[in-house]
């Protein structure tokens, strides 16, 4: 930048400060637990928050326009900012574990609103989840490449929510989820179990290890490429939508598929489970929620997950959805909550992606752009978890 230049840009900078500082005035209003040490494009450093024990990340703000982007676009503008430096955190995870541990007072400081608004919503509109709009998404995010995904999740490449016992690893953290998703079933050896979202097989090949026959579902080529590839005695894989699946079977399970189905499609995902199932028999479901009390708030916006990593995917009110399952004869039993270990698991596998990265491992047609995203969506999201606002748990559904 030219001398003349950054001194337009100086008193540019100061000129607005005043404007900003009454945002963030807003900022330190919202903020009932925890702090930023933000420091300022004016040069100022401030303190907001700090009334109640929390997180206190450094944020260091490069231009105002972080700002303006954050107030206008939501976590869409905040994520742009982030990607084109205006602004930085030598750890981000705190400052999302921080924005939604204090998600209820700070309202509506991290939604889209206006125009930004009105178009990720009509953007939004345009990737639901009929038979081929689930189809286009689910490609978008699950064939970016088995090549990809092998990098940095577990061995047997499970993509969901491991439940961790003091000195798991990663993969042991897995298994046991997997095991406890089988013991929902209530299945015996020989007994049929539909899969709803089969991820590169890691739940089939436990479950035909113990002697189940199971019929897999997904929309990926690469996941079923995969899942054909590991043959599986007594695994069934098919490219097939659940609302297109026929007989029945013994058991369902479904880990982490139904954020993908979209709240218009929820009655008919219940639906399938009630089909599909014998009387008496249950689906053992892994599901991530979203508190009630920003339901509302994040169901009529979209957030940087949906624009940028899950297109057409919207995380469930555990309340709205459980009703859904109860109207159709699904009795909702043995709720586990395990927030805090999905925080975990997302840890582990960024430490993963970190790595692979610094070796030159990734993929190289994934540039450093797309890179950083991906890295931002893993701070993103084990933020969340941190915070509370969004969780992770498993229910058994037993068909009456």
């Amino acid at each position: 930048m030219s001398a003349p230049d950054m001194l337009r840009d100086t008193i540019q900078q100061r000129a607005l400060a005043p404007i900003f500082h009454r945002f963030l005035d807003r900022i330190d209003a919202g903020l009932a637990s925890g702090a930023i040490d933000a420091r300022l494009p004016d040069g100022r450093r401030r303190l907001l928050g700090g009334r109640m024990p929390g997180p206190v990340p450094i944020v260091t703000l490069h231009r105002w326009r972080a700002l303006v982007r954050l107030a206008s676009g939501g976590s869409v503008g905040w994520y742009k900012a982030w990607a084109d430096g205006d602004w930085s955190s030598p750890d981000p995870v705190p400052l999302f574990d921080l924005f939604m541990r204090n998600r209820v007072p700070l309202a509506g400081a991290a939604r889209a609103g206006g125009i930004p608004k009105l178009l990720l919503r009509g953007w939004h509109a345009l990737r639901r989840n009929d038979r081929k709009g689930a189809r286009r998404n689910i490609a978008d995010h699950y064939d970016l490449g088995n090549d990809f995904y092998r990098e940095w999740l577990d061995p047997g490449l499970t993509y969901s929510s491991g439940i961790y016992a003091p000195g798991d690893t990663l993969a042991m953290a897995q298994d046991r989820k997997l095991a406890a998703i089988l013991t929902r079933t209530g299945t015996a050896p020989g007994d049929t179990i539909l899969e709803i979202g089969c991820g590169w097989g890691s739940f089939a090949a436990t479950a035909a290890a113990a002697g189940r026959r199971v019929h897999a579902l997904t929309l990926s080529t690469e996941q079923k490429a995969a899942v054909d590839a590991r043959a599986l005695p007594g695994v069934t894989v098919s490219l097939t939508d659940y609302r297109d699946v026929t007989g029945t079977y013994d058991a369902v399970a479904s880990i982490e598929m139904v954020e993908a189905v979209g709240q218009a499609y929820w009655p008919a995902y219940c639906d399938t489970l009630a089909r599909m199932l014998k009387p008496g028999g249950r689906a053992a479901i892994q599901y991530i929620s979203i508190a009630d009390d920003v339901f509302e708030r994040y169901a009529e916006s979209v957030d940087f997950i949906q624009r940028y990593v899950f297109p057409g995917g919207m995380l469930l009110s555990e309340s709205r959805f459980r009703a859904l399952c109860e109207a159709r004869g699904l009795a909702w039993t043995d709720t586990h909550a395990f927030g805090l270990d999905y925080a975990e698991t997302l840890r582990g596998w960024r430490e993963r992606f970190d790595a692979a990265d610094r070796e030159g491992r990734l993929p190289e047609r994934l540039d450093a752009r797309f890179r950083d995203l991906w890295r931002y969506y893993l701070m993103y999201c084990e933020g969340g978890f941190r915070g509370g606002g969004i969780d992770v748990a498993q229910v058994t559904l037993v068909k009456t």
